[in-house]
């Protein structure tokens, strides 16, 4: 059975430069190696549906925080059994985005810190109702919120095709879920929580697969 490790932080953090890195460096390794990338968008009607409500379409569902969540917990649910599969058949499967993503929004988006009962609910949701196997480890990206924020900011001025969406574009929002994701990490929540913070990824490899 394969180790299940959760990539998670704010957009603009770096998580898709850190898994890239990882694979590389586990694949040279010898490793066998699968990931996820969560929300799946364009593979997941459930995941296209919230990206368009943050962009402005379908009302005012974007509103209630708990449909959103609700939203992106069925996108990882749909992908239960593959995760399951691609764990039994890798030695790593990496998780870019994953339950924790949820906790740390929605608490965010209602000002609730790590203690609140949306962390709860996500929790009892994701990994209760819905099942969903619940990572060996994970990984926090600790680049400062601003400089994951300009980071965006830079690449959506770049590229057409990633236009920031409303969690994105309120900074009071990103500042939030960012002190939720420490809080996480700091309580070790559902599973040991290692900082990351850009410099050394070969020692992080090293770290999580000994």
């Amino acid at each position: 059975m394969g180790q299940l490790i959760a990539v998670e932080g704010l957009d603009g953090a770096g998580k898709n430069t850190l898994v890239t890195g990882l694979v590389e460096r586990w694949t040279a390794s010898g490793l066998r190696i699968a990931t996820f990338t969560f929300p799946r968008y364009g593979k997941s009607a459930t995941a296209d549906i919230a990206s368009e409500a943050l962009h402005g379409s379908h009302g005012d569902l974007r509103d209630s925080v708990y449909a959103m969540a609700l939203l992106f917990a069925l996108d990882r649910a749909d992908a239960a059994e593959d995760i399951a599969a691609a764990t039994k058949a890798n030695d790593i499967v990496i998780l870019d985005r994953y339950v924790a993503s949820n906790a740390a929004y929605n608490a965010g988006r209602l000002e609730q810190d790590v203690d609140g009962e949306v962390v709860r609910w996500v929790a009892d949701l994701e990994y209760g109702r819905f099942g969903m196997p619940v990572p060996d480890r994970h990984v926090l990206l600790g680049v400062p919120a601003e400089v994951a924020m300009q980071r965006a900011r830079t690449r959506a001025a770049g590229d057409a095709s990633r236009v920031r969406d409303a969690y994105e574009r309120d900074s009071d929002l990103q500042r939030r879920v960012d002190a939720v994701y420490r809080r996480l990490a700091e309580d070790n929540w559902t599973s040991p929580w290692y900082r990351y913070d850009g410099q050394d990824i070969a020692a992080l490899a090293d770290l999580l697969i000994p």
